[in-house]
């Protein structure tokens, strides 16, 4: 169940979130690394 719910918000983050993999990091926002983190925290938790 958790994990379906995961795998929604993911597909969910990959159409509505922008994506910022190619920028520089050290150059984003800290709101900008908030949604990079976020992104990253759902991935991981869909993929275990």
């Amino acid at each position: 169940m958790k994990k379906k719910l995961f795998k929604i918000l993911n597909a969910f983050n990959k159409a509505v979130l922008p994506k910022y993999s190619k920028k520089d990091p050290s150059k984003l926002s800290k709101f900008q690394l908030a949604i990079v983190a976020y992104r990253y925290y759902v991935l991981t938790r869909s993929l275990d």
